[in-house]
């Protein structure tokens, strides 16, 4: 089985075009979470053009009182997110390599050239008890270099395999899989769990965990546009069928709403 976490920044992005607390951001972390879901993601950034920091806060005291679900919160380490998750203690804390003002993830660590950073942000999240994961390209090397920087997890950047996916040639997909396939691989041999994340959806996801190496994948642009054509109800209980998860008896997803 694959644990999915939800990304909830895009449900935060049209609650914060209006200005108002609609859509109720607490409200559909808990019907996520009512339809079996054991991840909640957040990536909050500076500008705090979605999920804010009093977001993250809020969340953290739900999912207090929900045990077996993770709290992910992904960002670059600069010392005002170190200082939000050693107040947080998520179950877990993604970095990612982004600059300040970065639409969206869209690069995996360079670790050689961020070996300082790492060595200092990483040994910080083991003693606050927080599994750390680093954003990666597919490229077994750096799999490897996650490992020696003491990593726990790493997460593979997928928009390159999402892209060629849509493109619609089969031989290059499985091409571009195999590489992925074998950062997986690499990642497993060092000691490393393998998550993954961005613009894997409901059709190409199946394809991905077909090598059977990630443990979680994070998923929240798709989700959410897939829910405007299908209904929320319908696209977690499609992503939890591929994921292999038990499906939640449906009555619970507006438990505690």
């Amino acid at each position: 089985m694959t644990v999915l976490s939800v990304n909830v920044n895009k449900i935060a992005l049209l609650r914060n075009s209006r200005g108002t607390n609609y859509p109720d951001l607490l409200y559909f972390v808990r019907k996520i979470i009512g339809h079996g879901v054991k991840g909640i993601t957040v990536h909050p950034r500076p500008d705090e053009r979605h999920i804010t920091r009093q977001d993250a806060h809020d969340i953290a005291g739900l999912l207090r009182k929900y045990p077996d679900v993770e709290f992910n919160i992904e960002g670059y380490p600069s010392a005002d997110f170190m200082a939000l998750i050693e107040a947080l203690r998520p179950a877990q804390c993604t970095l990612v390599p982004d600059e300040p003002g970065q639409l969206t993830s869209d690069h995996g660590w360079q670790i050689a050239q961020s070996r300082n950073l790492l060595d200092e942000v990483l040994p910080q999240l083991r003693q606050w008890g927080v599994r750390s994961s680093l954003f990666l390209d597919p490229e077994p090397a750096a799999a490897e270099l996650a490992a020696g920087v003491g990593a726990d997890r790493i997460e593979l950047y997928t928009e390159h395999f999402a892209r060629t996916f849509a493109a619609g040639d089969g031989q290059q997909t499985q091409s571009v899989l195999t590489r992925y396939l074998a950062t997986a691989d690499r990642a497993v041999a060092g000691g490393l769990g393998v998550n993954a994340g961005h613009d894997l959806n409901l059709q190409n996801l199946a394809l991905f965990l077909s090598g059977g190496q990630v443990q979680e994948v994070s998923i929240g642009h798709a989700l959410i546009v897939e829910s405007l054509e299908l209904g929320m109800d319908e696209v977690l209980r499609r992503y939890q069928a591929i994921c292999g998860a038990p499906q939640a008896d449906a009555g619970d997803a507006n438990r505690g709403a």
